[in-house]
């Protein structure tokens, strides 16, 4: 029973937990990133500059028997992610710092209890 018991104490601590949803939520919020970026930002950017260059499938694009393409697009497709990344984390930082700009200040309980300790104090 040893091995079962520190079993459960190693898997159900907090930080193997903390991962484990970290781990899940993220695999789940790379396919939004990278659906962003395939199916929404690539093709509004990309497609056009392709068909303006007479290049409409860029995987086969080639210079002396080098194809370049797919590490154009894979090139390309990281660079959108990175953006759409850095767009994300900006309002994400917004976010945090509206709530830290705002310091609650001290409640009734607190200035309640800073009043009776100035008078314990004024007493002695």
């Amino acid at each position: 029973m040893g091995f079962v018991k520190e079993f459960r104490d190693f898997a159900f601590k907090g930080n193997v937990l903390d991962l484990a949803v970290g781990v899940i939520i993220g695999g789940a919020f790379g396919k939004i990133v990278s659906s962003l970026v395939e199916d929404v930002i690539t093709p509004l950017l990309l497609n056009p500059a392709l068909k303006a260059a007479g290049a409409e499938n860029i995987s086969k694009l080639s210079w002396n028997g080098v194809t370049y393409g797919n590490f154009l697009s894979a090139v390309i497709s990281f660079l959108c992610i990175a953006m759409v990344l850095f767009w994300i984390i900006k309002g994400a930082n917004k976010v945090v710092k509206r709530e830290d700009a705002a310091p609650a200040g001290p409640t009734e309980d607190q200035k309640l209890l800073t009043e009776i300790r100035d008078l314990l104090k004024s007493q002695k």
